[in-house]
C-alpha cells in the first residue's frame, strides 16, 4: 500500500486533477438533548467556516436503505493539510463539547464534473 503523498504524486503525473479535501463524519454520542442544545453554536460555527472559504459541503447522510435519517453528518473541508483539517474539526462546538465524535479522511479528487445552477430569484441551486 503506497503513503498517501506517493498515491498523490502519482495521480498527478498521470494527469489527475488530484485535489485533496478532508472529510469528517460525524457521529452523535448518544445524548440527542447535548446535540440539540449545541445544534445552534454548531450551525453559526458551520457559517464560519463557510465565509472563511474551509467549509466545502456539509450535511446528513441517510442509513444505508437511503430511508431513514440516522444522526451521521458529513463535513468535507478545504485545509492545507490533514493536521490543519483536524484543528477546524476538532473546534466545531458538536465535536469540543462531545455532543458528537468524528472521524476524518482524506478525500482525494480526481474524476468527475460538476455543473452548479444558482438561482438568484428563484432563489434555487442545482447540481447536474
Amino acid at each position: 500500500m503506497p503513503a498517501w503523498e506517493e498515491y498523490k504524486a502519482k495521480a498527478k503525473s498521470r494527469g489527475a486533477l488530484a485535489h485533496e479535501f478532508y472529510m469528517v463524519f460525524s457521529t452523535p454520542m448518544g445524548d440527542e438533548a447535548k446535540v440539540q442544545e449545541m445544534l445552534p453554536e454548531h450551525l453559526a460555527y458551520q457559517a464560519e467556516q463557510e465565509s472563511l472559504g474551509t467549509l466545502f459541503l456539509a450535511g446528513p447522510i441517510s442509513d444505508i436503505s437511503g430511508e431513514w435519517m440516522q444522526g451521521i453528518g458529513l463535513i468535507i473541508y478545504r485545509a492545507a493539510s490533514f493536521e490543519e483539517a483536524k484543528i477546524i474539526a476538532d473546534a466545531d462546538p458538536m465535536h469540543r463539547s462531545g455532543a458528537r465524535s468524528y472521524v476524518m479522511r482524506r478525500w482525494l479528487i480526481n474524476e468527475g464534473s460538476m455543473t452548479l445552477c444558482v438561482g438568484l430569484s428563484a432563489q434555487s441551486v442545482d447540481f447536474a
